[in-house]
Order: C-alpha cells, then structure tokens, then sequence
C-alpha cells in the first residue's frame, strides 16, 4: 500500500502512493477533505500559438499547450493560460487562480487524443524586477493530487521568498480534478478486504485474483490511456506547463515521488530547470520493485520506534512497559480484528493501512496510542474509527494512477512465485509491511503494459545547484537510495536530519528552523551548503511528540 512513497501534501502521505501515500510530514493530515474541492474548470479555450492541437479536441474546452522552445525569460509575461477564480477548498486555502491545460495523450502524436491537466496559482506579489519565475509543486504519490500543494508552499516557506514566485500546483495526468480521473474499481477497497497475509495458498490464491481483476478492469476501462502513464509522460506534461507560461526554465519543489518525476525531467530537459528541490528522494536505479522492498525493511524500523514509544508511556496507554510488550498488544488487536472488523469496515487490511501512517509522520503516534489503548483496554472503538477515517481510508483514484505509472514505468517480475518468494523471505525480517505492500503492488505482475526492462537512466550533468532534504531514518524513500541518487546528481547538495523519520523533512509541523533555513536561502538566492561528499549539512530532527500533542 505505500506504493513507493507517500504523497505529501497538507494530507497524510499516501505512499503506496499512499507515494504515491508514496510526500511534507507535517502536512499529512486531511488528504480526504482536500481531496473533495471543487474541480477547477477552464473559463477560456485560447490555443497557444504554435500548438498543434486546437483546444477543441481537449477534454471539456480547456486551453492547448504550445510547441514553443523555450523563450529568454523566466518570468511568464506571455503566458497563454487563462485564469479563473478557484473554488471551493482551494478558495479556502486562499488560491486565487485556477484553470486547465490540454496536453496530448501521446506526445509521439501531438494531433492526436489529448487530456486536460488542472493547475491552481499562488502567483508572486513582488515587483517584477524581483520576481524569481514559475516554481511548479508536486506531493508524490504516484497518485498524489497536486492543487493544495500551491497553497501549502506558499505559507509554508519564508512570505519574502514566496513573493518572488508563482508557486503552481497541478494534478498529474489521471489524477483528481485533471481529466479524465482514473477510477478502475471504485469499490476495489469497500468493506472488509481479505487478509494481507495469507493463511494458505487458496487464500493466497484470492488476493492473485483480486490484483488480476484490478489489471483486467484498468485495461477495460482505460486501455488507451495505460501506456501513456508513464513518469516519462508526466515530465512531459510538466515542459507542457512550463511551454504554457512562456518561460526558459521552471523552477521545481517536491516529496516523495515528485522527486522522481523532478530527476525525469532533468534528464530529459536539463536547460530548464533553474532550481530544484527535492524532499526525501527517490532511488531511481531501485524503480520500482526494489525500491519498494526496501521499503519493507524501513517501515519495520519505524513501527518499532513506534512501539518503543509507546512503551515509555506506559503509564499513559497501558500497552506494556517495553516495546515487544506494545508489539504483542498489537498484534492482539490486530488478530481480533481479523475475526471481527469493527463497523463492519475495519478489519486487520484497514487496521495495517492506518497505523502504516504513523511511520510516515510521528505527529500522528499519540492518536494511533490512544485508539489502540481504547480499543483493547476499554472495548472502545470511537478512537479507532477516528483513526481510520483519518488516516486508514483508501482512495482508488490515487491507487489507480499509482499502479498506471508504476506498473508502466518499468517492467515487473511476472511470475508470482518469484514475488511468493522474495516476500516470504523479507516477511522473516520485516512482517509489518512484507505481505500488505506486495499486494498494494500486485497488480504490476500483471499489468497489461509491459514497461522497459530498466529504469530510465538519470544524468545529472550539466544541472544547476540542487538541494536535497533528507532524514537518516525515513522509511518511504530511505536514506541509502535517496544517496544514489544523490551520486547521480552531481551538482546537487544534501541537508540531512540526523535520526529524521517523517517522510518529508520541510513544511513539517512543528517546524525544523534549522532544514527551513537551508530552504529558504536556496529558493531567496541560490545558494547551497558548502561541505564536500555527500553529507553536506546536518540538521538535528524534531524531538519526538508527546501524549496528548496535537496532529492537527
């Protein structure tokens, strides 16, 4: 389920996606209500100039993208867009603009199909002369909706450096308010799931067909989307964007999945891009099965520092005065669970999705306490519903558009005894996420677009200064793979957060000072620590909550 990383945004990551759950910690809480704005729509149908696709073939009139080379400028003063007034959440979060862009589906056939992306603008307040040019925001996923990013950005890095910029937020394609919205199985996740781990081989036998089944309804209803899902394809859609606005270079700010479309687009576009910065980053030699098996070995360290957690509070929760003493009252309730779901909906699936979070943010370990100690020691399940419905719940648009990139990025193994295998051997040492992030995967093995046998590889020469946030201890995109691709960034500079475990070390709640001020000297100037190899500067982690903090 955490896909490869989470999502960050004002939301809960939902790496899997979940990241995409796959990006920043602290703006991990209410994906679902985000999630529920008001869908932007495009108020004009203005082709660009040089565009080889007339804005009426595009999904609900939205304007075309142009075919222009870059321009001088990096400021958009013949942007092409046409902006209307957000509403809805958006509104609420205080960004004014909104509209759509039409891009093709295939870029090998410009003329061809298009799609609609929707973007949203926190545009820059300063005078021209000062202003620093578009910064386009992304929260991960795969899957990850975009549009609160703007936002979120805006508020979050210092008001002075946010005046200099049009912070832009968009949905990737097939994502939320973009069109069309992938959805293959909207009742893929209602009511209760069979069990992650399978007692047997016919009860593994039920999960395979659940993932075929989920393959097979992806490839009825959207086959002639699936192969153009690619991470590839989004980095496209981002030069799309950037074309749109009539700049030479976008500036680009993202977690978790992000990060990657971020190396992508360097890659295929490496004289556009002014400033990058990349929060908790993806290995791209590991894309995407490796990455997420080591996923598996990451997750299981930070359900037992949450177990370890718990256990100092003994006094608190009662739940045991050690962390093996905690982790046994979980798994209790987790069995019981198993036999009998609360509400008819949470059962041991639902349970595991919900406290995964708490690997991804630590803001949320005295609300998923609680609930378990209410829950076992009370027969209370007020706390746990609350949890679930926070934290638990699945949405199928980002699973689906989780499985369209990732299953398409890359080729998978096709044999399911060869993934049987590896997550029997990994659930030995790993048992927390083993067995449910491979079936959150499955439906790769038998994914009707057969992606390339290797991951694109990323070049990182001839790039600007790129600044890399990451903590030792994150476990959607984990330190060691985050330094490969850190090695394959040579002008890039990495901030690490020594014993940092929230997936997305910027814009946390409470504030890292220490990581906001390399971020924002970087976006006010540039500039970028100066020590040599590939631990360039440290900053301490937040210290751990505390029973009765608030994750709101």
């Amino acid at each position: 389920m955490m896909g490869v990383m989470g999502s960050m945004s004002m939301s809960r990551p939902r790496g899997r996606t979940r990241d995409s759950r796959v990006g920043p910690a602290a703006l991990i809480l209410s994906l679902a209500g985000l999630l529920a704005l008001t869908a932007c729509t495009s108020s004009g149908s203005a082709a660009a100039a040089g565009s080889s696709q007339s804005a009426g073939s595009a999904p609900g009139g939205a304007q075309s993208t142009q075919a222009a080379q870059p321009a001088g400028s990096i400021i958009p003063s013949h942007s092409t867009l046409h902006w209307h007034s957000c509403s809805g959440q958006l509104a609420q979060e205080g960004v004014p603009d909104c509209t759509m862009l039409s891009v093709p589906v295939n870029y090998a056939d410009p003329g061809g199909r298009h799609l609609s992306l929707a973007l949203d603008m926190v545009p820059a307040t300063a005078p021209q002369s000062q202003q620093q040019g578009v910064m386009l925001v992304n929260p991960g996923g795969p899957g990850g909706d975009g549009l609160p990013l703007a936002a979120e950005v805006a508020q979050g890095i210092n008001s002075g450096v946010a005046a200099d910029y049009d912070v832009v937020g968009f949905d990737p394609r097939g994502v939320a308010s973009s069109v069309p919205a992938l959805s293959c199985d909207p009742s893929f996740f209602s009511g209760v799931r069979p069990n992650y781990i399978p007692a047997n081989s016919a009860a593994e036998q039920v999960l395979i067909n659940r993932a075929k089944m989920y393959a097979d309804d992806c490839e009825q209803k959207f086959g002639w989307l699936l192969p153009y899902m690619t991470t590839e394809d989004v980095a496209r859609d981002m030069d799309s964007i950037r074309a749109a606005f009539g700049v030479a270079k976008i500036n680009y700010y993202a977690f978790s999945y992000g990060t990657y479309i971020g190396q992508v687009y360097a890659t295929l576009f490496p004289d556009r891009i002014r400033r990058m910065v990349l929060d908790s980053t993806v290995d791209p030699t590991g894309v995407w099965y490796t990455d997420n098996v080591d996923q598996d070995y990451a997750f299981q360290g930070r359900m037992e520092a949450f177990f370890a957690w718990v256990a100092q509070y003994d006094g608190t929760y009662d739940l045991g005065s050690t962390a093996a003493q905690v982790q046994a009252e979980w798994y209790k309730a987790r069995n019981q669970l198993l036999g009998h779901p609360v509400d008819g909906t949470i059962g041991a699936d639902a349970f595991d999705d919900t406290f995964l979070e708490g690997g991804y943010l630590d803001e949320l370990w005295p609300g998923l306490a609680q609930a378990l100690s209410s829950y076992l020691n009370s027969g209370q399940t007020g706390d746990l519903i609350t949890q679930y419905e926070a934290n638990g719940t699945q949405n199928e648009n980002e699973f689906a558009v989780y499985n369209a990139v990732q299953c398409s990025d890359v080729n998978w193994p096709r044999s399911w005894a060869y993934w049987t295998a590896d997550t029997e051997m990994i659930y030995k040492k790993a048992p927390f996420q083993a067995w449910d992030n491979a079936w959150f995967n499955a439906s790769c093995a038998f994914w009707p677009v057969q992606g390339p046998a290797k991951p694109l590889r990323i070049k990182g020469a001839g790039l600007p200064g790129i600044l890399m946030l990451q903590g030792t201890l994150d476990p959607a995109t984990p330190y060691a793979g985050a330094q490969d691709a850190h090695k394959l960034l040579p002008s890039a500079r990495m901030v690490v957060v020594e014993g940092g475990g929230n997936h997305g070390q910027s814009l946390e709640q409470p504030s890292n000072s220490c990581v906001q001020g390399y971020l924002n000297a970087y976006l006010a100037t540039g500039s970028l620590p100066k020590a040599p190899g590939l631990v360039n500067a440290t900053c301490p982690a937040v210290p751990d909550p505390t029973p009765g903090a608030s994750s709101d």
